[in-house]
């Protein structure tokens, strides 16, 4: 039996063996194999933390009010070690390790590392957060892992790569996002932890009937790229590089779209590492309609 039988038989392989050879073809294989490898690790390592009780995490409250945890620390020292250690070319630069603007700035090469993407949702014990881990090639999202370790669900992307999932029962499968164009069709995902009435301003607007809310930034952008949901807005500044690097590569690699609320791109090389005009994440054929709504709702 030849190798294309094999795959015929057993359709798991045969996905297995379409990602592996895309990868390969993408010439990105070390740097996705690294961030994989990394992204497990530190998603295992949460996980355990967070088992032993709610005192082992040792809540913190950081600049914006947000809650950073003894797990948060240790998964960012795990991810910015190993990439450390396998591109000492390259710049790290993690939401948990004071920022070097001239290093960042002035380097081809930089990983953005989020090591609990969703805190929030970890510490309730939810399931919805992740570890992140990205790629910024010339200031151009180029490479993106996103792990959510409570399903073994592991999303990754590369440019020439395309963009996958994989889950803990299932083979790798191709991302794309959906056909959805009609505004009144849209399934919108949003933020569990920040919510505000903007959100409930644009769901009338759009007539969006279809609303699932969750944590991580980087799991709602991943069942956009899936053709699960078709939108996310967030017109609040409070995302910063590390949130939107990964999540973009992959988001981009399956046919859509992520840009500020006013339609700008968003920007890897200034001195700012905030996203001070929102987002809004979409499957791309929606996208020119809500910004038109978002304007009308807070301005252009």
């Amino acid at each position: 039996m030849d190798d294309a039988d094999a795959g015929d038989r057993d359709p798991r392989a045969a996905a297995a063996a379409a990602a592996d050879d895309a990868l390969a073809r993408s010439g990105w294989q070390a740097e996705v194999r690294g961030a994989r490898e990394l992204a497990r690790a530190a998603g295992a390592l949460v996980v355990a933390i967070r088992d032993r009780g709610a005192a082992a995490l040792a809540v913190e409250q950081k600049a914006g009010d947000e809650p950073v945890t003894v797990a948060d620390r240790a998964a960012s020292e795990l991810v910015v070690r190993g990439l450390r250690e396998r591109f000492p070319a390259d710049v790290v630069v993690s939401e948990e390790v004071a920022d070097d603007p001239e290093a960042r700035l002035r380097a081809r090469r930089v990983w953005y590392v989020d090591p609990i993407d969703g805190t929030k949702d970890f510490i309730r014990g939810e399931d919805g957060f992740s570890v992140m881990i990205g790629l910024c090639v010339a200031a151009a999202p180029t490479v993106g892992v996103v792990y959510q370790p409570s399903r073994d669900r592991l999303y990754w992307a590369a440019g020439g790569a395309g963009a996958w999932r994989e889950d803990r029962d299932d083979g790798p499968r191709r991302l794309a996002v959906s056909a959805v164009r009609d505004p009144a069709a849209i399934r919108m995902v949003s933020s569990r932890s920040h919510r505000g009435p903007a959100h409930d301003e644009v769901k009338a607007a759009l007539g969006i009937a279809d609303e699932l809310a969750l944590g991580s930034v980087g799991l709602k952008l991943g069942l956009i790229a899936a053709g699960e949901r078709d939108l996310y807005v967030n017109p609040w500044p409070r995302c910063k590089v590390w949130d939107t690097c990964a999540p973009e590569a992959i988001l981009v690699a399956a046919g859509g779209m992520l840009t500020d609320t006013r339609g700008g791109a968003l920007r890897y090389d200034e001195l700012d590492v905030g996203r001070r005009r929102g987002l809004v994440a979409s499957n791309g054929l929606v996208h020119a309609a809500v910004l038109a709504r978002l304007g009308e709702l807070f301005g252009g």
